[in-house]
């Protein structure tokens, strides 16, 4: 009996271990227009996932525009290497979401909280800001590049 209970334990845990993860390379799509934005690239550190900005998509972007509306220290920052995700961990009741940190609209320069939930097997990523409580908010689902 107590083999088959510690079976379990790994099956359940590498399912869990096994949950595709917001790392990687998205386009953002933007959920009013549907059009394509950028490429944000995130990444995890010590459990923590932030995301940058790596590539601008949109034609009326200019290529070396900078964050004029940010309030805090990226004000004035180019958009090409913006951190635009920050503190972001693994929900600990949920292992499919990941939330917690914030996300920069660089079109506001205002921050929201995020939630982030890969969905299609980690091949999209529901992305959720958020003032208070997720109901109050808005989504934009991205599509994984790499």
């Amino acid at each position: 009996m107590k083999s088959l209970l510690a079976i379990v334990a790994l099956l359940v845990a590498g399912a869990a271990w096994a949950q595709p993860t917001p790392v990687g390379l998205w386009k953002t799509i933007d959920d009013e227009t549907r059009k394509e934005k950028s490429l944000v690239r995130i990444t995890e550190a010590d459990g923590v996932i932030a995301g940058r900005i790596e590539q601008l998509l949109d034609p009326a972007t200019r290529p070396d525009a900078v964050c004029e509306k940010c309030s805090d220290e990226r004000k004035g920052q180019p958009l090409v290497g913006l951190e635009v995700i920050r503190n972001v961990r693994r929900n600990a009741t949920d292992p499919q979401l990941w939330d917690g940190g914030t996300i920069l609209d660089p079109n506001n320069g205002k921050e929201y909280r995020v939630r982030l939930k890969p969905v299609e097997e980690g091949k999209k990523l529901e992305v959720r800001g958020y003032i208070g409580a997720p109901l109050l908010g808005r989504t934009q689902v991205w599509q994984r590049v790499e």
